[in-house]
């Protein structure tokens, strides 16, 4: 079995339940990181042999952080840069080091997408999709849901955004691709479910 074979389990099941992103928490020399696992977008640039792409950020930094592609066989990344973000030390065994740590980390892969993280995880999540969305990583409140003007669709990242911050308003429109959930950056702003769903009626 190849070392990071969970990798190939996860996306086939992010795919699956229509998730573009997951997150799992890894801990080092007793160092916490956040691992977030993504799928390559349509158009995204995808290195040759890539399954997904990774972003780990350092739990009590989270500014700091490595971007790198991974396949079923381990990290498609230059020994150096792993070395250096781990703090992995030098040896003239370098090539078993990496191996031990490709074996270590695959430990924390999981399988599925799991839902109720952390508090830490999920906001590392809400950041990445709001990002990736052209959005403010702020935007944590919902208030509203609006019809897309021109038949455009509901994009993957508001989608999985929506289900991780409201989960029991995203089932009320996840079937109808042509609404999208707004958001602000002002927590006053945010309304209920009940509210937010009738003044989408009133309209």
């Amino acid at each position: 079995m190849s070392v990071f074979e969970n990798f190939k389990l996860l996306k086939a099941d992010m795919i699956a339940k229509g998730w573009v992103i997951d997150a799992f928490p890894f801990n080092y020399k007793g160092r916490d990181y956040i691992v977030l696992a993504k799928l390559y977008g349509d158009g995204e640039k995808k290195p040759k042999y890539a399954l997904m792409k990774v972003e780990i950020l350092k739990s009590e930094n989270v500014s700091e952080r490595l971007v790198l592609a991974v396949n079923a066989n381990g990290f498609l990344v230059e020994a150096k840069l792993l070395r250096a973000f781990f703090n992995i030390e030098y040896g003239e065994n370098l090539g078993d080091l990496l191996s031990q740590f490709n074996e270590y980390f695959a430990q924390f892969i999981p399988a599925q997408v799991t839902l109720g993280k952390p508090p830490q995880i999920e906001e590392a999540m809400v950041a990445s999709l709001s990002m990736s969305d052209s959005q403010d990583p702020n935007k944590r409140y919902c208030y509203a849901v609006r019809r897309n003007p021109d038949g455009q669709q509901r994009t993957s990242f508001n989608d999985n955004k929506t289900r991780l911050l409201r989960p029991t308003l995203y089932p009320e429109f996840s079937g109808d691709q042509s609404i999208s959930f707004c958001y602000s950056i002002d927590a006053n702003d945010q309304n209920s479910d009940a509210v937010i769903i009738q003044n989408f009626s009133n309209r």
